[in-house]
């Protein structure tokens, strides 16, 4: 375990107790509950949960760090090289489930990798995904990322941008999972200056997560709902719950690395449903909800007029 991956640990730790003081205050009727856990010979994390909440129905921030003697398959299948060596990893990882179905779910995630104390990056991200489309609620959310990353030298938010598109995209539905948001990995330094000169970024990163999302919230918890948008809801988060089970390369590592199976899968949406066939009518919202399944430009032509 390095000194590296411990001093990164510390600043997630601080972040998550922000974050779920942010969020209780938002919810405003539930707190997060603590779920600490250990693994013998891999290590342990730190979950906070807050469920059935007045605006949240389900929320989660994780911080982890684990090491283990074999790189899991998760992180080495297109790198061969890094197969059978010891790794160490942190991360804080915070999915958030509203109530209102007009009211968007959000995912982040931020880590550290470091493969025997040969190579190491940063990978992570945010995105959002509605039940229910609105276009000022987009422009808003992509801006503020974009803002993020054109502050630092290393940001790259137009080759993110495509990355998260294609990273959260659901081939078997022809759709991606929300509107995206930005997704790297791999960010690492050729020169081989310490992971500290990135932490300003990263920091920055989880200080992002508030404004990008917490506004969008505000708008949206109190508009009043029935049982079709309920409906409509459930139906969307059964396709986060497939793009989760079945492409989420985060979910595979924590199942390799035999992780906490709660905290591995806190990201799933409390409540889901699958129908046959479901196809919403033409001229509906849920209709127009679809448009913004596919990659456009939120943040430039597309946001222009919001």
């Amino acid at each position: 375990m390095t000194s590296h991956a411990e001093h990164i640990t510390e600043l997630l730790r601080a972040h998550q107790e922000r974050l779920v003081a942010a969020f209780e205050k938002q919810d405003g009727a539930a707190r997060f509950r603590d779920a600490p856990w250990t693994r013998q010979g891999l290590g342990g994390g730190r979950a906070r949960i807050l469920e059935r909440g007045g605006v949240f129905e389900r929320a989660g921030v994780n911080v982890s760090l684990v090491s283990g003697d074999e790189v899991p398959s998760a992180v080495s299948r297109d790198r061969p090289q890094l197969a059978g060596k010891p790794f160490v990893a942190t991360g804080i990882s915070l999915v958030l489930h509203p109530l209102n179905p007009y009211a968007p779910s959000f995912h982040a995630n931020f880590r550290y990798f470091e493969i025997a104390d040969e190579e190491w990056w940063f990978g992570g991200g945010l995105d959002l995904t509605p039940m229910y489309g609105f276009d000022e609620d987009a422009v808003h959310f992509h801006r503020t990322l974009k803002a993020w990353c054109d502050r630092h030298e290393i940001g790259r938010y137009e080759e993110w941008k495509k990355t998260c598109d294609d990273y959260f995209h659901i081939p078997h539905r022809g759709e991606m999972r929300g509107i995206g948001g930005v997704f790297f990995d791999r960010l690492t330094e050729p020169s081989r200056r310490p992971p500290s000169s990135y932490l300003a970024f990263v920091d920055d990163g989880l200080r992002t997560v508030l404004d990008s999302y917490l506004p969008i919230v505000a708008r949206r918890a109190s508009l009043p709902y029935g049982e079709r948008e309920r409906e409509w809801q459930l139906v969307r988060r059964g396709r986060y719950a497939e793009f989760n089970l079945v492409y989420d390369r985060g979910t595979l590592f924590g199942l390799q690395t035999k992780a906490n199976i709660e905290a591995v899968l806190m990201s799933m949406p409390p409540m889901a449903r699958w129908g046959f066939e479901i196809v919403p009518s033409p001229g509906s919202p849920e209709a127009d909800a679809t448009r913004f399944l596919q990659p456009r430009d939120w943040a430039g032509e597309a946001g222009r007029g919001v």
